[in-house]
């Protein structure tokens, strides 16, 4: 198991720009691959980027593709997700989560979650 903890969202007037962290613990982060998810108001959570546990290879949902980066630094067992030109739809709570399978991930049902983080973009 590894225990996940994101930071980083606040309020951001759209074209604005944010990074979230999410810090791991329990388990070294190089062994385990990892995602961001989002979940709208009132909507359901989803897919928004992976990063397998290397970091040499990376999958985004296309509505944030060429706006979003992930990243990971494994020595600092901590995972990033830049986020520009954000839009007023990009609102929601922000979810870290990792797993031992990078297939996990991308089909959205990962074992670890963090707590989340809300994101608000202002128009």
């Amino acid at each position: 198991q590894v225990q996940l903890v994101e930071s980083g969202g606040g309020l951001v007037q759209a074209g604005g720009s944010l990074r979230l962290s999410c810090a791991a613990s329990g388990r070294t982060l190089s062994s385990v691959h990892m995602g961001w998810f989002r979940q709208p108001p009132g909507k359901e959570r989803e897919f928004v980027a992976a990063i397998t546990w290397t970091g040499g290879r990376t999958y985004y949902a296309e509505s944030v593709k060429g706006r979003f980066t992930i990243s990971r630094d494994n020595a600092k067992n901590t995972a990033y997700l830049q986020m520009n030109s954000l839009k007023p739809e990009d609102t929601a709570v922000y979810y870290c989560a990792a797993d031992v399978s990078y297939a996990t991930i991308r089909s959205g049902i990962p074992t670890n979650w963090g707590q989340g983080t809300q994101v608000t973009v202002s128009s």
